[in-house]
Parts: C-alpha cells; structure tokens; sequence
C-alpha cells in the first residue's frame, strides 16, 4: 500500500519537513538535518548542523558565510542515492544555477520531486533540468502568470552588444544578481562572440572566480576598479542592481544602465529602476516552462510554493490536477 505522501511529508512555519526522515528541505532556519536546494541566501542559509547538497553548492555555501557557518556538508552527486531513516533521497539538476537541484525522496511506494527554483532552458554555467515523473510535484512559482514568457537569452543578449556597438564611448553597466544570473550573463556574451576582458564590480568577484575553480570558464575578468574612466568607454561592467544609480557608476564614462532579470518585463520596473536597457533574461522558469513541465512530470498532486501560487494552482486545476498553494515564507525574489 502506497503511504500519502501527506502523512510524512510537513508543511511547517520553517519550511517543508520530512518526518520518517527527520529533515527539512531550505528551511528557513537554523536545523540539525538541512537539504539545501542551491546556494542563494533565501535557500541556503548559515546555522545548520549537518546540510546535504551538492559540492558546488557546499562550496557556494562556504564561500558566502564561512566553512564554520555551515556545519558538517555530505556532498552528493546527481542522482547518487542515499537513504535517511528509511527515505530514499537523491538530487537531480534543477538548471537555476551552479550547484541547483531537485531533491527526489522515495518513501513507503510513493515519489515527492521538490524542483527547488529552476528553469528549462540551456546555460551553459549548470546542467540542465531533468524531467522526474513524481506522485507529489512541489514547483516554485515566481513567474507564474502568462504576461510571463521569457523571450530567447539571444535576443537579449543582443540588444546589449547593439548598443554596445551603437555608443562605443560609453561604459555599458549590467545589473545583475552576484550569484548565478552575473555568470550567465558573461557565459551569454561569450557565446555573441564577446571575447574581450569583462569587468566586475568588487562584489562579483569572488563568486565569478569560484565558478571558474569549479570549472566553469568565464573568459578574461578584471576588477572594475582597474578600470580607467577615460578608458571605460565601449566596456562591459557587471555590478549589483543597486550600484548602477548610485556614486559607485559615476566614475564610467557616460554609463549606459542595463538590467538582467525576469522582472525587466514589467516596464514599470524598468522605468522605476532609471534602466535604459531591460534585459529580460531569467534563472526562473516561465509561464510556459511551468506548465509545460507539469504536463512532463504529470503528478497526481501538484503543491506550489513560493511566487504566483495562485495562478498555477487555478491552471492546474483546470487541466484535472489536484493541486494546492503551500503558502512558504522567507523566499525572496532577488536572483529572478
């Protein structure tokens, strides 16, 4: 007899629990036994004694908050099977970011897929999402509403290097999350053809060099502080969203402001934000992503996290799934 997964698995004020397990997945605080999905502060905090996770995203982890923050990490591979008071568990890629994953548990006859945040097209920073037929499908929903459809990284991408071309005595700032969205911004460029040295803002740089220990080349990075302003224009400089208004951009040479996120779809943000050009390019899937990948995963119950839940829970009961909103906390919307 098959156990429901609702009786072992717990929706709690910390986060998802497994009972026969005794662990939680990204809670959202300090706990004795942590599954962490991938390494962003609203997944992946400090405090917990023991974590499991992949090593990119153990290494993330220890390079954010300190190897003594973090406790004791089992690194484990993709799809490497371990069992844990009688509940299978496994990771599979989620494609978010360097490290992400889907956390696979198997217990008494019955299969829960948690996506953790996660995207379907290519990256070349991550492995790519991998498709798990599940009983219980627990997704994220940031952009869960139609207005969301992400157009081609390659377009893009594309409207910077036009404009690039277009001003090229003009410093090109990009606004971009430090973790995962800057690198596959660079890995984007790189793929246009972009072969010359990229610069950083302070605050990207130690992540961008611990994707390449981890084997992810980025090309030719400099500090942005290396950078001359009478030798700034026709350069791309990478930086937190919040540096591209303030003092910090005004030492680049007539600075263009660009905005790597999901969320540069809604113009308002955009003119809000003073950016000249929105990119809209995300590390979430979208509407159609979403739901294509219910469809692929095809569960009998669909349990929707954070983001639009609402929406999703509506389409999915309208296409004879069983589906309900969790109502998670402590999940933001920065990386997007």
């Amino acid at each position: 007899m098959t156990a429901d997964p609702t009786t072992w698995l717990s929706v709690t004020r910390s986060g998802l629990y497994c009972v026969p397990g005794d662990f939680y997945i990204d809670p959202t605080g300090k706990k004795d036994r942590a599954i962490v999905t991938h390494g962003h502060g609203d997944h992946a905090r400090p405090g917990h004694k023991t974590v499991l996770a992949t090593a990119a995203t153990g290494a993330i982890m220890a390079a954010r908050y300190g190897a003594d923050a973090i406790g004791t990490v089992q690194a484990l591979d993709y799809g490497e099977v371990v069992e844990i008071g009688g509940v299978r568990v496994r990771l599979l890629p989620a494609g978010h970011i360097l490290g992400s994953a889907q956390v696979v548990m198997e217990y008494g006859g019955a299969r829960v897929v948690v996506s953790g945040d996660y995207k379907r097209r290519p990256d070349p920073t991550c492995p790519a999402f991998e498709v798990q037929q599940a009983d219980v499908f627990i997704t994220e929903a940031t952009f869960a509403l139609p207005v969301f459809r992400h157009p081609p990284d390659a377009q893009e991408i594309a409207k910077l290097t036009h404009s690039l071309r277009t001003f090229p005595e003009r410093t090109h700032l990009v606004g971009a999350y430090g973790l995962g969205k800057c690198q596959r911004v660079i890995a984007l460029l790189r793929a246009a053809g972009m072969d010359e040295t990229i610069y950083l803002h302070g605050a990207m740089e130690s992540l961008c060099d611990l994707y390449g220990e981890l084997g992810v080349d980025l090309g030719p990075l400099a500090p942005a502080a290396d950078l001359a302003k009478k030798d700034s224009g026709g350069k791309i400089v990478l930086c937190p969203p919040s540096a591209l208004n303030d003092r910090w951009s005004r030492r680049f040479a007539e600075p263009v402001t660009a905005m790597a996120s999901g969320w540069m779809r809604v113009r308002q943000r955009a003119k809000q934000g003073g950016v000249e050009i929105p990119l809209v390019i995300s590390d979430h899937a979208d509407w159609d992503e979403l739901t294509a990948t219910l469809h692929e995963v095809n569960p009998a119950q669909l349990w929707v996290t954070h983001g639009r839940e609402d929406a999703l829970v509506h389409y999915a009961t309208t296409q004879g799934y069983a589906a309900r909103a969790l109502h998670l906390v402590g999940f933001d919307e920065d990386s997007a």
